[in-house]
């Protein structure tokens, strides 16, 4: 048994010498513990209690029984599972989900690379600042905002978009409406939305890159290609890696607040995703069962993507996320 002395105070701790670091690590940075205080209990209220309700997806509950009315519901084992396997909505769900994702990782995860790249290579701190506020400033809008920003934008009735294309000779286009452009709509909005803010990572880690190498490379004749392509890229492939894999893990965790505020039901055919399916079958239909039966599906193959791009990074070499 070994005694330990609390800092700025007379009181002596009795610890078992197992406990001993654990407990003088504790102590020794306390206000660091506090800080990290609300994000684990916001963690513990907001995501893990929740999962209690989990079982209403193996249940058929009723909500007029209340909260512990979910005890008193009667198992159905998987049979809400079947439901939506069976349905018609589950391809198009799928289908909807995958293809937008896809898109947004194709050309909305290199973007704010691309963007860090060009920042960093500008030599004037002024402009340099003034780009990357001009950039990361549209992160802070909400969707709300943004959907009735581009409404107006693309209205046929007055929008600058469909005037420039009568001036064209083109018929006015219903681009919210459209099938054929509903999903380029979403990818494009998020890019712009999100590109700013996306940067500030990569940008930081760019800044642990040694400029001798630049200076080495410069001395050798190489291009700002090449020094892009084997300093700049090599040098936060750790961090591409990493958000890489947090991309993959959200593929079917949609912006719900981006696709509820501009889809409509002309345009649930392409638009139509998880998300959105479980509010309004959980929420406007109050099929509580079915709809945690979907979120939890979707919840389950979106853990299954995180631990198979993890284990695709460390095969390449990454370090990953664990």
């Amino acid at each position: 048994m070994k005694t330990l002395e609390h800092p700025g105070s007379k009181k002596i701790l009795e610890v078992r010498p197992g406990n001993n670091k654990f407990i003088h690590s504790l102590i020794k940075y306390k206000y660091f513990h506090l800080m990290a205080l609300p994000c684990l209990l916001y963690f513990l209220v907001f995501k893990y209690l929740p999962m209690y309700g989990v079982i209403i997806a193996f249940k058929d509950y009723e909500p007029t029984g209340g909260f512990w009315g979910i005890l008193k519901s009667e198992w159905v084992g998987l049979q809400n599972f079947k439901m939506f396997f069976t349905s018609i909505y589950f391809g198009r769900l799928m289908k909807n989900t995958l293809l937008i994702s896809f898109y947004r990782l194709l050309f909305g995860f290199p973007a704010p690379i691309l963007l860090a790249i060009l920042i960093n290579e500008i030599k004037n701190v002024f402009f340099k600042k003034t780009v990357q506020t001009i950039t990361y400033m549209p992160h802070f809008l909400s969707w709300v905002v943004v959907s009735g920003f581009l409404t107006i934008l693309l209205s046929t009735t007055g929008g600058p978009v469909n005037a420039l294309l009568e001036r064209a000779g083109i018929e006015p286009i219903v681009f919210i409406a459209d099938k054929s452009f509903f999903r380029s709509l979403l990818v494009l909005s998020d890019i712009w939305k999100g590109i700013g803010w996306g940067t500030i990572i990569y940008l930081a880690a760019l800044t642990n890159v040694n400029p001798e190498l630049y200076e080495a490379s410069m001395m050798d004749g190489a291009s700002k290609f090449r020094q892009v392509w084997h300093i700049s890229l090599p040098g936060i492939k750790e961090i591409i890696a990493i958000m890489l894999i947090l991309a993959v893990g959200r593929i079917l965790d949609e912006n719900f607040e981006q696709i509820f505020n501009l889809y409509s039901p002309a345009v649930y055919e392409v638009a139509d995703v998880f998300e959105t399916y479980v509010y309004r079958q959980g929420l406007v239909e109050a099929k509580f069962s079915y709809s945690a039966a979907v979120g939890l599906f979707k919840s389950v193959v979106s853990l299954i993507m995180v631990i198979l791009s993890n284990a695709a990074a460390k095969k390449l070499g990454s370090d990953g996320i664990w």
